[in-house]
């Protein structure tokens, strides 16, 4: 329906009187019950736990946080995939997209100005019939007027946001793209994480594939002793082939191992942004030592999560919708203008006898639309409800992630000392069955028996110490490369680092 009239001042009034009303609501982030400290921290830590409310000012993830491992070969890994990792590029460029849409949905706010020219030429009916009595008794008929016609204008429009239609598009689009920065530091975050664990996992290969070649080795000798002790009559053939297939086993975990190492460097190329074939990493380096995981963890780390604070600001976008669709139960008023020359010739067409204008404001309401409208605010609730319970999952996740990276660090850290003591214990065997099968007081299976013990026990170790750095690594991840809350010094309080 449209409503135009010159004689507007009854409209003026009632746009001054409701250009302050709005259909959005005050947006609240969602309620949340959240334990004040983690369950797997020690008491202090209990003491010192503090939650908030995510706040996107301050999850802001640091730069280097994998420094603290001590490794310069993953520095440079990090410095490369800054630039080379596509998870990251494809992330920035859905930030570029989010901010565009922000100027696009603040267009809304401004009047839009065109301009117009145009020439038509037109022929008008012409009349048919008797016009006199010629000489020869024929009849003559009348043509069309056939006439030019110049016009030159300009025009403009505004749609009046009475009832908060553009500004909530523009809050909505303005949280979106938010969320789609914090998601651009998750996905650097993310990345970082998995550039760190696979290179941890490479050099874990590494001293797999070490190992074996020391081991393998060590069962040549052993299997040439089998062989002379043999050929001298003091040990069997079965002690021979018990030996060559030990020897045989070792090689095969050998060519195993050497394939997972080649796997992970090309996992860790695509993730620089590489092709394997143009990437290659040198062997050799140790698994660095995982830095301490302090004693005391606060649940406020939480905050700092970019994935949090993007699914916060999620919420925020859907609010802002559902003000949008409630707005379409509201008349839109629109004032436009429109002036410019109209006339035959265009070689004075720009004069005063040509002039034109228009002025007025229009209001457009849709009378019936089936439920099209209560129906797009049902969806905007729906989607307001989806975003708040899409909070609370991430959240809780991120809770659960804490805790079991604590706990798994906090064992493994026990674990990796009761197998360094193991590894110790089963060397110490192997050497007294050594001296024991040389002087010939036990079977060669003895021997076999304990090597095997010792070779479980150093792969075991090797596990356990990459397992220990994925903890630590992920641990680090699930509090966006901190230890300590950001914020002043007082709300940190007791959080301080326990080495």
């Amino acid at each position: 329906m449209q409503l135009k009239t010159l004689q507007t001042p009854a409209i003026w009034l009632a746009a001054a009187l409701l250009a302050g009303c709005s259909t959005q609501s005050a947006y609240q982030r969602p309620a949340l019950e959240v334990p004040a400290q983690f369950k797997e921290a020690t008491p202090e830590a209990a003491e010192a736990g503090i939650w908030r409310p995510a706040d996107p000012s301050r999850a802001q993830v640091p730069d280097n946080w994998w420094e603290l491992f001590g490794d310069e070969q993953l520095n440079r890994l990090q410095q490369q995939a800054a630039t080379g990792n596509q998870s990251i590029a494809q992330a920035a460029a859905r930030l570029r997209a989010a901010q565009a849409a922000v100027a696009s949905s603040q267009a809304g706010l401004f009047p839009t100005l065109g301009s117009t020219a145009g020439a038509t030429r037109s022929r008008s009916g012409g009349a048919s019939g008797a016009s006199g009595v010629s000489g020869t008794g024929g009849n003559t008929a009348s043509s069309g007027n056939i006439s030019t016609n110049y016009s030159l204008g300009l025009n403009a429009s505004w749609e009046l946001d009475l009832w908060g239609r553009v500004s909530g598009t523009v809050s909505a689009s303005q949280a979106s793209a938010q969320a789609s920065s914090d998601d651009l530091a998750a996905a650097r975050l993310s990345a970082q994480a998995s550039i760190t664990q696979t290179y941890f996992s490479l050099r874990a290969a590494d001293a797999s594939v070490r190992l074996l070649q020391e081991t393998l080795q060590g069962y040549e000798q052993s299997l040439k002793l089998t062989n002379n002790r043999y050929r001298a009559g003091v040990a069997s053939s079965a002690d021979v082939a018990q030996a060559e297939a030990q020897y045989k086993s070792t090689q095969a975990q050998l060519i195993e191992a050497q394939t997972s190492r080649a796997q992970l460097e090309h996992a860790l190329a695509a993730l620089l942004g590489l092709p394997p074939a143009a990437f290659s990493l040198e062997a050799g380096a140790e698994l660095p030592p995982p830095p301490e995981v302090p004693a005391l963890l606060s649940s406020q780390l939480l905050e700092q999560r970019p994935d949090i604070a993007a699914a916060e600001r999620r919420v925020a976008a859907a609010n802002a919708q559902v003000g949008v669709a409630r707005a379409a139960f509201f008349p839109a008023l629109t004032l436009s203008a429109t002036a410019g020359y109209r006339g035959a010739s265009l070689s004075n067409l720009v004069s005063a006898p040509n002039l034109f204008w228009s002025l007025g404001p229009s209001l457009a309401l849709a009378l019936f639309d089936g439920g099209a409208r209560t129906a797009a605010v049902e969806s905007a609730r729906a989607s307001l409800d989806l975003a708040a319970a899409t909070y609370r999952q991430t959240v809780l996740t991120a809770l659960q992630e804490v805790e079991d990276n604590l706990v798994t660090a906090s064992a493994l850290a026990r674990e990796q000392q009761v197998q360094i003591e193991a590894v110790a214990a089963a060397q110490k065997a192997l050497d007294v069955v050594n001296n024991q099968y040389r002087a010939g007081t036990v079977a060669y299976l003895n021997v076999l028996s304990a090597q095997t013990t010792v070779l479980s026990a150093r792969r075991s170790l090797i596990d356990v110490r990459n397992r220990r750095l994925a903890a630590v690594n992920t641990l680090l991840k699930n509090v966006a490369g901190r230890w300590q809350p950001l914020g002043p010094a007082s709300v940190q309080g007791p959080q301080a680092v326990a080495r």
